[in-house]
């Protein structure tokens, strides 16, 4: 077997059944769990119409590169949402499963280990952007996201002779597990840095539809691209998906889309790869990204859970003023997050996640997530207040 598999750490929820092994919690309390980023809001009715309608379709082979239909239509949403001049459906645009499979197989396809190779990733983070690249023979370089720099990584202070090894950077904005966004001037000094190094940005935004303020949509990197000119968008690559913006993880629906030259190399490997998209979810994700009634629809049922989470929690928990996706992010009184999440899953029923399951020893050997948990506010807003009252319950209890 291939031996980096060994490197691989446990995925943080299998850290956490072992952190509430042999813990019985109350009986009398349904279980509320505020910790896969699942969304529980009801998928989009349209697409699910175009799936069923499509269903003879699954009697035929779909092609590597998506229908020009479905490329037609991601491109023209993206050329809308990021106000890009230029998109090209052909060239710049490739639908893929989720955004979870193509990061992980993008790694694999563009890391080269005949020289050094380190893989830039937020930390905490999501834990595949490691994976990957350790499967990849490469080696992550942790950019730790503290609160003293809004939770986002410092970019300048990496030295220009680590910059130098870096082959790939992953950025995630809105944030995993922080909600955190990267401003404009950010992506475009990355997009700067690739230019000086020779590396590849790589910008998971599958979380940019989940914003609370209607006049404040978080950018993204192609925007960025755009706004300096770079309507060829080199060394820029973005990952999108219908997961969270549309209520379909289970659909396994998403682009990449950006430089035309590395589009070309995935697309190259996807073909041996043999995981093209099914014809029915093409056209399912073609009816999702042609509308915008029902991503607004689930904007508002997102604002109005962090509204009253917040009212609920902002007296007794620390947090980062949410921005966007559907996280909290509060330190846990006592600092011990593990402790913490195991203690409310022992007397209140509620799971949630600790932030060092998602971090790794950085600066000084700090884990930067350490001291807090991961709220998914992705339940219905019933379900997610009730969570809300217990767990202020059990900081007041335990003071």
């Amino acid at each position: 077997m291939n031996p980096d598999l060994d490197a691989l750490q446990p995925y943080p929820f299998e850290k956490l059944a072992a952190l509430k092994a042999g813990v019985t919690p109350p009986a009398g309390l349904a279980h509320i769990p505020l910790t896969i980023g699942e969304p529980r809001h009801a998928p989009f009715a349209a697409a699910l119409e175009a799936l069923s309608a499509h269903l003879g379709e699954m009697a035929r082979y779909p092609a590597t590169a998506g229908t020009p239909e479905l490329r037609g239509a991601i491109a023209a949403w993206a050329r809308r949402r990021f106000a890009l001049a230029e998109l090209d459906a052909e060239r710049q645009v490739l639908p893929v499963n989720g955004t979870r499979e193509a990061i992980f197989a993008f790694v694999q396809a563009a890391l080269d280990r005949t020289r050094p190779a380190r893989v830039a990733v937020p930390n905490p983070f999501y834990q595949i952007y490691e994976g990957a690249t350790l499967l990849a023979g490469g080696t992550p370089l942790y950019l730790d996201c503290r609160a003293e720099h809004g939770f986002r990584p410092d970019l300048e202070a990496v030295p220009a002779e680590t910059w130098r090894d870096v082959q790939i950077v992953f950025v995630c904005s809105p944030g995993n597990p922080t909600g955190a966004v990267t401003p404009i001037d950010e992506l475009q000094q990355l997009i700067r840095l690739a230019d000086e190094h020779d590396f590849i940005v790589a910008a998971d935004e599958c979380y940019s539809e989940l914003y609370l303020d209607e006049t404040a949509l978080p950018p993204g990197l192609l925007e960025a691209c755009a706004a300096l000119g770079r309507h060829d968008y080199r060394r820029c690559l973005v990952f999108h998906s219908l997961s969270k913006r549309s209520n379909l993880p289970g659909l396994r629906s998403g682009f990449v889309a950006g430089d035309a030259e590395l589009i070309a190399a995935f697309r190259r490997y996807r073909t041996y790869h043999g995981c093209a998209m099914s014809l029915p979810l093409q056209h399912a994700s073609i009816a999702a990204w042609q509308d915008e009634a029902h991503v607004r629809a689930n904007r508002d049922a997102y604002r109005e859970k962090f509204a009253a989470v917040t009212e609920l929690l902002a007296p007794v928990l620390d947090f980062p003023a949410p921005e966007a996706s559907f996280y909290l992010w509060p330190a846990v009184p006592g600092g011990d997050d593990a402790a913490f999440a195991r203690d409310l899953y022992a007397q209140q029923h509620v799971s949630v996640l600790p932030g060092s399951y998602m971090g790794r020893p950085g600066d000084g050997g700090v884990n930067p997530g350490a001291g807090r948990v991961r709220l998914a506010l992705v339940d219905e807003l019933e379900a997610t207040t009730e969570a809300a009252r217990r767990l202020r319950r059990q900081v007041e209890r335990t003071g």
